[in-house]
Parts: structure tokens; sequence; C-alpha cells
């Protein structure tokens, strides 16, 4: 229940319908805001259109445009939000990847030294 309310949510805001501070759009990404910032800078990334990309798990070759596209977004962010210094870029894949939402999204994190190994 709790991934498919996130799912949703990812919807409305895609939508409109739920606010959020969206900091990159184009015609087939949409960037906003860390509800529950786990750095200074933390922004979700995702496809305006599922397409069955779910998961990372779940791509396929028809996947590879979005794919090639997310990251290229995520390094636009990098640069708009001023993260020369460095930037982490995470995708989350499945239950024993801690992924909450099935709708493929990047977290784009920064603005604070970053750990290894993340855990």
């Amino acid at each position: 229940m709790e991934n498919l309310s996130l799912c949703r949510r990812f919807d409305k805001i895609l939508s409109k319908e739920i606010n959020a501070t969206i900091v990159y759009e184009d015609d087939k990404a949409l960037a906003f805001r860390d509800i529950e910032p786990q750095a200074p800078v933390h922004v979700i990334l995702i496809p305006k259109q599922r397409d069955g990309l779910t998961r990372l798990a779940n791509a396929e070759k028809r996947h590879r445009e979005i794919l090639g596209h997310l990251l290229y977004v995520a390094k636009k962010i990098g640069e708009q939000e001023k993260l020369q210094e460095g930037y982490r870029v995470v995708i989350n894949d499945g239950p024993k990847g801690c992924q909450s939402t099935y709708h493929l999204h990047l977290h784009i994190m920064g603005g604070r030294q970053m750990k290894w190994p993340p855990g």
C-alpha cells in the first residue's frame, strides 16, 4: 500500500495536483526537491512517462534514451545547484535496494561530504 501511494504521489506531482518545489522540467523529465532531504541538496528526478520502468531491473532496450536523458539531466541539476565539488546520484532498485516508490527515480544529493560505503 505504501509503495502504491508514493507512486500515486509522483503521478500527482507530475499532473501538478500536488505542489512540489520543481527545480527542472522538460518534455521527458521532472525534478523536484525531496520533502525529507538527506543532504543540503536532495532532488528527485523522474521520467514523465513510466512506460513499465518501475525499477531499473525492468529496463529494456527501448528505455536507453530516457535512461541516458535522466543521467544528463542529473548533470545539469548538479551544475544548476552549484555542486561543483561533487554530488551523488542514487537509484534504489527493488526491496533489498530500499526502493520505496515503484516509479523509477534518481536521487541527486550534495552540499555535504558523502560517506562510503553508503550503508
